[in-house]
């Protein structure tokens, strides 16, 4: 049985991250391979899952240390149909993954879970095509179908809630929201946008909220931004609009760069040396959003991100 699937903690005027960049920090850190940026490859074997384990344990343990709860999002962004055939996996293989990466989190809440820090479980859902650069899109019905499998997967876990990561256009945003209706579990949705603040198909960040929002009821819990510097959409919160109300989280890249950059870098045969921005220069532009979206208190990272940011982030959270 899930925790909180009924009321989400984060719902209810409490402050709570989540973790950093967890596939740059696999990458650059850990000087691992992830074909596809897939994280969930690591579940395969012991020594994959030991590292897992370790990355989000040093995430809890900072939520501990503030006093803060923590959203445990699972490491299954590239675990659907599309990335897991480009990986030779079938959906049966894709469903066992997309279940073993809740049981870790279990186990994870287990150890870390205290009075003073609660742990909610995140089934996390990544989009069907590229989340810097999609090329191919689905209308709402196809993305319901698409993303369905992995959702029911959720559904019957420990999973308190599924976050949907990266999403770049509101039709796909639909389709996932209307799966999680389905199968009851509360969804989050959180989309990347450019450096001028749009989605990455040219909307711009609050009509894409009020569309998801009247296709489906005010279906999302709430909504996150993710996976692009604070600079790059500050001035798409400067009005005073409802649909800011509904922006619960942020995890920001730690690089200024755009995405057509981050993605030469990651793709490069060479190595490269990880853009890792301004840890503490980050937690004051935390702040400094903090201001303007007044219901955000999911915060954590990007691209880019590890423990040093967050240590930041934290203390703009508790200014």
């Amino acid at each position: 049985m899930s925790y909180y699937r009924q009321q989400l903690p984060q719902l209810q005027g409490g402050q709570f991250i989540t973790d950093g960049g967890l596939e740059t920090t696999l990458i650059f850190q850990h000087n691992l391979e992830l074909p596809c940026f897939a994280a969930f490859d690591l579940l395969k074997n012991a020594s994959g899952r030991k590292i897992l384990h370790e990355y989000f344990s040093n995430y809890c343990e900072i939520a501990k240390q503030h006093k803060l709860g923590f959203v445990l999002e699972s490491p299954t962004w590239r675990a659907n149909h599309d990335w897991g055939q480009k990986l030779g996996y079938s959906q049966v293989e894709l469903n066992e993954f997309n279940a073993k990466a809740i049981a870790m989190l279990v186990e994870l809440r287990n150890e870390h879970e205290s009075s003073d820090s609660s742990i909610v479980i995140s089934g996390c859902v990544g989009p069907q095509d590229d989340g810097y650069d999609a090329k191919s899109f689905m209308n709402e019905q196809e993305a319901q179908h698409y993303h369905a499998a992995q959702i029911e997967v959720f559904q019957h876990s420990q999973a308190d809630m599924v976050t949907a990561l990266t999403m770049t256009y509101p039709q796909e945003a639909i389709g996932i929201v209307r799966a999680c209706q389905a199968a009851d579990i509360p969804i989050a949705i959180s989309y990347t946008v450019e450096t001028d603040g749009r989605l990455p198909n040219g909307d711009e960040l609050g009509k894409a909220i009020e569309q998801v929002d009247k296709a489906t009821a005010n279906g999302p819990a709430y909504y996150m931004i993710n996976c692009a510097h604070p600079t790059h959409f500050i001035d798409a919160l400067k009005s005073n609009a409802n649909w800011l109300s509904r922006i619960h989280g942020i995890r920001a890249n730690a690089s200024c760069k755009s995405h057509a950059e981050l993605d030469e870098a990651t793709e490069l045969d060479e190595a490269t040396e990880l853009d890792d921005g301004n840890p503490e220069q980050l937690g004051q532009q935390y702040q400094t959003l903090l201001n303007k979206l007044k219901n955000a208190n999911v915060l954590g990272g990007c691209c880019g991100t590890d423990e040093r940011h967050l240590q930041h982030i934290c203390h703009a959270l508790q200014v």
